[in-house]
């Protein structure tokens, strides 16, 4: 492959660069990919698109539908990602990130996936104004109609992906602030794509406010990056604070985004 080399500038393998090409071709957009496909895609020899698919499938991290006969990823994948969130895979990629935004802000910094109905937050910061908690926030839930967190990623979706996740269930009331009547939280929901954020009080912890943005991987929400404390350091302090935090998204976003296949890669 012309043009492409590795950080120590030497070529990477082809044959070992096509099988990371192959697994990486996989995504929200594109979950089954064909012989015919693939070879198409790539400018592959048919018999080459073959061959890697026909290997990966061996291995586990593909399976073929013996029907279409076209290919999904397999078990071997969902091994290796348990593994690197066991080990704190995520939380270390976001952990550099969240101690940059915190310091940057003062109040605490989280980084937020979806988990259900919820959002699970991965890893956090504290800023100089101190802790949030006396303990981790680290994998601690946040329900899909409370708070900030949740509502700058549930709002990026479409309004059936959002119904189907969060209405038609019981939705507790944690203040008298939280929102539970569909039509007001389907309303509140439906602002934050044109506004590009979510801005909380007292909904879901009554003693805190948050301020949220998605984060976008490949023009798919993929969590939310949060500013929460106090309300007195958030309140009436949103513009100043959604440049840290829309510069810390975007920096997520391309750091959690897989390297894109170029066109010299594909005629390699």
């Amino acid at each position: 492959m012309r043009g492409v080399t590795t950080e120590s500038g030497a070529p990477p393998l082809q044959t070992a660069d096509r099988v990371l090409q192959v697994l990486l071709a996989f995504s929200h957009d594109r979950e089954e990919w064909g012989v015919t496909d693939l070879a198409a895609e790539y400018g592959w020899d048919k018999s080459v698109a073959q061959r890697l698919l026909a290997s990966l499938a061996h291995r586990g991290f593909l399976v073929s539908d013996p029907v279409t006969r076209r290919y999904r990823l397999g078990p071997a994948v969902w091994h290796m990602a348990t593994a690197w969130e066991r080990h704190g895979g995520m939380a270390g990629l976001v952990r550099p990130a969240l101690r940059e935004l915190a310091a940057a802000s003062g109040v605490t910094a989280l980084f937020a996936v979806p988990d259900g109905a919820h959002l699970r937050c991965v890893d956090s910061a504290d800023g100089s104004s101190g802790p949030l908690r006396a303990y981790r926030l680290a994998d601690e839930l946040y329900p899909g109609h409370a708070g900030a967190t949740s509502r700058a990623y549930f709002g990026m979706l479409t309004p059936g992906a959002r119904a189907a996740l969060l209405y038609g269930r019981p939705m507790a009331r944690f203040s008298e602030l939280t929102v539970t009547d569909p039509a007001e939280l389907e309303e509140l929901m439906s602002r934050v794509p044109a506004q590009g954020f979510a801005y909380s009080e007292g909904e879901y912890d009554p003693a805190t406010a948050g301020l949220a943005v998605p984060v976008v991987v490949r023009a798919q929400p993929v969590g939310s990056l949060t500013l929460v404390g106090p309300h007195e350091l958030l309140s009436g302090k949103q513009e100043q604070l959604l440049v840290p935090l829309r510069s810390a998204a975007e920096g997520l976003g391309e750091l959690l985004t897989p390297r894109r296949t170029t066109t010299r890669d594909k005629k390699g």
